[in-house]
């Protein structure tokens, strides 16, 4: 290999942070504002030109599509270390559904902007299933295991009953999907 690979290396390596910096800034702004809201309102919360965010995702739907992806990533990830973390098991299945709220709402958007690519939805449907159920049903079980929380809950019921819960905040303003969500999560208590 030549030295030009050796120096292709941090490039990329910060390539990939900026990306990530872009993608947080976007799912912080689509959270916020919907999947519509300003390039330059995405450029401005990551710290950058619009040309940057054009570099790296020529088309909405790219950006969108990637903030779904990372968004997922993030849920994914974040399983295993709020379990490590927290003090308690449902602690952290609490807190893992509130980033689940979070990207959720984002996902809404997304439906839109692929009416017109079903495979293409699919395919991302089927990833956010294979990455989320997983940890969602770990942490179930943890909480479970540990006696805080009843055991006869599936992950997809939990999901799509999260899922559902934050449906309603896309056309409401008043609507807060979050607090029914805390509602729904303090109901998973085990019985005393």
């Amino acid at each position: 290999m030549g030295a030009d690979d050796g120096a292709a290396r941090p490039k990329r390596a910060d390539a990939q942070r900026n990306e990530r910096t872009l993608l947080d800034a976007a799912a912080a702004v689509f959270v916020r504002s919907g999947v519509e809201a300003p390039v330059r309102d995405i450029a401005a919360q990551a710290g950058v030109g619009t040309g940057t965010i054009y570099r790296h995702f020529p088309t909405r739907s790219d950006l969108i599509i990637a903030v779904y992806r990372h968004q997922i990533e993030a849920c994914a990830e974040a399983g295993p270390v709020l379990l490590e973390s927290c003090a308690t098991p449902y602690a952290a299945l609490r807190r893992w559904i509130n980033l689940f709220v979070d990207f959720l709402v984002t996902k809404h958007g997304l439906a839109k902007v692929l009416r017109s690519d079903e495979d293409g939805f699919e395919a991302l449907h089927a990833y956010f299933l294979d990455r989320l159920l997983p940890v969602c049903a770990e942490l179930l079980a943890a909480a479970a295991r540990s006696g805080e929380i009843r055991a006869d809950l599936e992950a997809i019921e939990l999901m799509r009953g999260v899922g559902n819960l934050c449906i309603g905040a896309e056309d409401d303003p008043r609507y807060d999907a979050r607090r029914l969500v805390d509602v729904l999560i303090a109901g998973l208590r085990a019985a005393s």
